[in-house]
């Protein structure tokens, strides 16, 4: 994994580089952000980077990597990203109550395959679902999925989960936040990548509605271990367990692949519901 996600963009000679096809010679030391980037592989898809966050100085929670798209991911994206699908911009604030028809809308945070969103929408099609991710599979097979079932209550978006908070969602609009089996990034060094961190609470108390709750889950418990005690000691929220320990797994998340493989190995997976306080 990359030590950094964010690397000092390289300077282009001051020299001409060949011929540019498309345009001017970049100037000097200006980014030239790589291919991949910059050319979508569904150009009524998912934009590759749509918000240009390469040129924004932040540490990143998320490590964004290509991999394979199948068919049917592929041809759910072109059918359905037009429909249930947007790109986090940062151009404009989302009213959600056109988006999802009225509904109460719960954003989740990496969602992988979208297998257990997908059941999630299912069971409580009462809940509108905005799904953030940045994996384009994951993307094309949570589509496919809600086709599938005739879940219309989901929306997937792509990108950074915090440009969407910061710039895209209005105050108090959410009726939770669920963030369940996040990198944990392990490596001491790597510990500023968490998500869950006292920066971001502060932002996602603000897009949650007074009473919403923060749903956490993770199999890592260092990781665990850091998400309860800087709950715990964040002002704008409340343990929904009167204890101030742990929860147990509601019913409404359901018992993923992933969950199922880290507790084939021994792994302790622990939920953590937090409420936003009224203050």
């Amino acid at each position: 994994m990359s030590e950094s996600l964010n690397p000092t963009p390289p300077a282009v000679p001051d020299a001409p580089v060949a011929d540019y096809a498309d345009g001017p010679a970049p100037e000097a030391n200006s980014y030239v952000p790589p291919k991949w980037r910059t050319e979508p592989r569904f150009p009524d898809g998912p934009s590759p980077d749509p918000a240009g966050s390469h040129h924004e100085r932040r540490i990143r929670s998320f490590q964004p990597r290509r991999s394979r798209v199948t068919t049917g991911q592929g041809e759910a994206l072109k059918r359905l990203w037009g429909t249930w699908g947007l790109d986090i911009d940062g151009h404009s604030v989302i009213d959600l109550k056109t988006l999802f028809d009225g509904l109460p809308v719960v954003l989740e945070i990496g969602f992988g395959m979208g297998e257990a969103t997908a059941q999630m929408a299912a069971a409580d099609p009462g809940t509108g679902i905005l799904a953030a991710d940045v994996h384009t599979p994951g993307q094309g097979n949570l589509l496919a999925l809600a086709e599938r079932g005739g879940m219309t209550n989901v929306r997937v978006a792509n990108g950074d989960a915090i440009i969407l908070l910061r710039e895209m969602l209005a105050p108090d609009s959410l009726a939770g936040i669920r963030v369940y089996f996040p990198d944990p990034w392990p490596k001491a060094r790597h510990h500023k990548r968490r998500l869950i961190q006292p920066e971001f609470l502060t932002l996602a108390a603000t897009r949650l509605a007074p009473g919403a709750v923060l749903h956490c889950a993770t199999d890592w418990e260092p990781y665990a271990e850091q998400m309860l005690e800087v709950l715990t000691a964040h002002p704008d929220f409340e343990n929904t367990q009167p204890d101030g320990g742990y929860s147990p797994r509601p019913d409404f998340r359901p018992l993923t692949r992933f969950e199922g493989q880290g507790l084939d190995k021994g792994h302790v997976v622990h939920d953590l519901l937090f409420r936003r306080t009224e203050n």
